[in-house]
C-alpha cells in the first residue's frame, strides 16, 4: 500500500540532492556572522525580494513574532484577518512577547480588503489602542491557499503609508502565490516593511524560515532573536537546504497545485461534501455536512494509509507538497472514487 501523508507541506524530506548540498556547507558560528553558507542564504532572498538584509531563524513563527517585535510597540494594535497564523497558531505570541490588541476583519479567504484596513484604523483616543500594523498572509492558509497579487498588495500598501502603517507579511508560502500568479518576488517585496518567508514548507527543506526588511529593522531583530533563543551557531547545514530550495524547487511548485486541483474535482462529486474552497495553489480545503460524515471518511482514508488534517468539526485539509508525486495522486483519486 503507497502511504499518502497530506496533513501540511512541512512533511517534506530532504531530496539526495539537498542532502548532499547540506552536507557540502562551508561552516562558521551564526551567531557572530561567520556562518558564510547562512550569510549567502540571507544575501541570496533579500536580493530576490529586493530588501536590505535578511535573517535566517528556526521557524516561521519567529520571524513573524520578531517582525510585530520589532514594528510595534505595547498598547499597539494590529490588524490582520482572524483566522491568520500569527493571530490563530503561534501561541497567543504577539500577546505575550508585544503586548499588542488586534483588530480580526472576516476577510475574504483569508484576504483583507481595503475597506478591512479603513474601518479598523482606531481614532486617536486614549481609550483605544493605537494602530500600528496590518499583517497579511500570503497565501492565506485558513482561505485555503487563496493568493494576494502585487496590485493588490500594491493597494494596501498605499492604505498603510497614508495612515503611517506598518506592513508585514507573513509569506510562509509566498512562493506558492508567486508560482500561481506568474508574478516576481521584487513585485511583492517593494510593498512590505517585513516579510517572512518559510524555507519547510513548500520548497521542501529540513528546517527554517529568513526575515526580510530594511539594514535597521534585521539589526533589531538579531537582538530580538537573541532573546528568543534563535541564535544558532553552525548553522549552515540548514542554510544550504535553503540555497538549494530557492535554487531548485521553486517552480516545481506548479506541480502541487496542479494535484491539487486535481484533488478538488475529485472530492467534489462525494455526495457528503458540503463545499470546496476555490483551489489557487497547493492547499485543498473542504467542508462536509456532518462531523460523522468527516469522520467516517478521514478513518476510511486513514485504514488505507492515506493522513488528511482536520481542521474544524466539519472541515478537513489536503496539502500537496513535493513528496506526494503522481504515483501517490493516483492511488487517493482511486480512494475517493471508491469510497462509499
Amino acid at each position: 500500500m503507497i502511504p499518502i501523508d497530506l496533513r501540511s507541506d512541512t512533511v517534506t524530506q530532504p531530496t539526495p540532492e539537498m542532502r548532499e548540498a547540506m552536507f557540502a556547507a562551508p561552516l562558521g558560528d551564526d551567531v557572530y556572522g561567520e556562518d558564510e553558507t547562512v550569510n549567502a542564504l540571507q544575501t541570496k532572498i533579500a536580493e530576490m525580494f529586493g530588501k536590505e538584509a535578511a535573517l535566517f531563524c528556526p521557524s516561521g513563527t519567529m520571524t513573524n513574532q520578531i517582525a510585530i517585535k520589532v514594528l510595534t510597540q505595547p498598547l499597539d494594535e494590529v490588524i490582520c484577518y482572524k483566522g491568520a497564523h500569527i493571530y490563530k497558531y503561534e501561541g497567543g505570541g504577539m500577546f505575550f512577547n508585544s503586548q499588542v490588541s488586534v483588530k480580526l476583519p472576516e476577510g475574504n479567504r483569508g484576504r483583507l480588503a481595503l475597506d478591512d484596513i479603513l474601518k479598523n484604523i482606531n481614532l486617536e483616543d486614549v481609550h483605544f489602542p493605537k494602530t500600528r500594523l496590518v499583517a497579511l498572509e500570503n497565501t492565506a492558509n485558513r482561505g485555503g491557499g487563496a493568493t494576494y497579487t502585487a496590485a493588490q498588495v500594491e493597494a494596501i500598501a498605499r492604505v498603510c503609508q497614508q495612515n503611517k502603517l506598518g506592513l508585514h507579511l507573513d509569506g510562509a508560502r509566498i512562493f506558492n502565490a508567486l508560482v500561481a500568479n506568474e508574478e516576481h518576488p521584487f513585485e511583492h517585496g517593494q510593498y512590505f516593511d517585513t516579510i517572512s518567508v518559510c524555507l519547510s514548507k513548500g520548497l521542501g527543506c529540513p528546517v527554517g524560515s529568513v526575515l526580510l526588511g530594511s539594514q535597521e529593522i534585521i539589526q533589531q531583530a538579531k537582538r530580538i532573536r537573541k532573546v528568543l533563543g534563535g541564535g544558532m551557531r553552525q548553522a549552515g547545514f540548514l542554510a544550504a537546504a535553503g540555497i538549494y530550495a530557492l535554487d531548485n524547487h521553486i517552480y516545481r511548485l506548479a506541480e502541487d497545485h496542479q494535484r491539487a486541483k486535481i484533488i478538488m474535482e475529485e472530492l467534489i462529486h462525494l455526495n457528503f461534501i458540503e463545499s470546496i474552497m476555490p483551489v489557487e495553489t497547493n492547499i485543498v480545503l473542504a467542508n462536509t455536512r456532518s462531523s460523522e460524515d468527516l469522520l467516517r471518511f478521514y478513518h476510511y482514508l486513514r485504514d488505507n494509509h492515506v493522513k488528511i488534517g482536520l481542521t474544524e468539526a466539519t472541515q478537513f485539509r489536503m496539502v500537496t507538497h513535493l513528496d506526494f508525486d503522481n504515483r501517490q495522486l493516483n492511488r487517493l483519486v482511486e480512494l475517493i472514487r471508491d469510497y462509499e
